[in-house]
């Protein structure tokens, strides 16, 4: 939409509008000193790995993925562990996983659910030597908005920045 359009709705002039544009790209931006913190794009692989087979119901892959001690806990209460209960698990909820996209999570790889535009959950990762070693899946509203998140840009060559909102 151009900005002499925009400039009436938000009471500016086209210029002062697309100033303020410019200045809500640049704060939802993810910082650059995070996008190149040691071992990123290793955690990125692994999440999108998990990812990748959530999506499939891949049990095998996700067992691959998933450390033998994984732990998941759902909202701070509900815990799981090892890996074939996480997996089995994991393969149950794959209808989420077609709506959920690499993000940082407060500053981590993890996972954003975000149906048409709505956040209904994020996956908080810890990723160890290579494989998810825990994930935290947060439901509740008021945590969610407690978080900070940072869109990766997309893999395998596309453009893309990075932007940084909050829950």
């Amino acid at each position: 939409m151009p900005f002499t359009q925009i400039a009436p709705i938000v009471e500016r002039t086209p210029v002062a509008a697309k100033k303020l544009a410019s200045r809500a790209r640049h704060k939802v931006q993810g910082p650059p000193e995070v996008l190149a913190a040691p071992g990123l794009a290793e955690d990125r692989r692994v999440v999108d790995a998990f990812l990748g087979a959530a999506r499939s119901g891949d049990l095998e892959a996700l067992l691959t993925v998933l450390a033998p001690d994984v732990v998941r806990t759902a909202d701070l209460t509900e815990v799981l562990r090892g890996a074939r209960a996480v997996a089995e698990e994991t393969v149950v909820l794959r209808n989420n996983a077609r709506f959920a996209e690499a993000a940082l999570v407060n500053g981590t790889v993890g996972l954003v659910v975000a149906p048409y535009g709505r956040l209904v959950l994020a996956l908080a990762i810890r990723v160890e030597d290579g494989r998810v070693a825990a994930y935290e899946v947060i439901a509740d509203p008021r945590r969610l908005r407690a978080l900070e998140f940072s869109v990766l840009p997309p893999t395998c060559g596309q453009a893309g920045a990075p932007r940084r909102t909050r829950g």
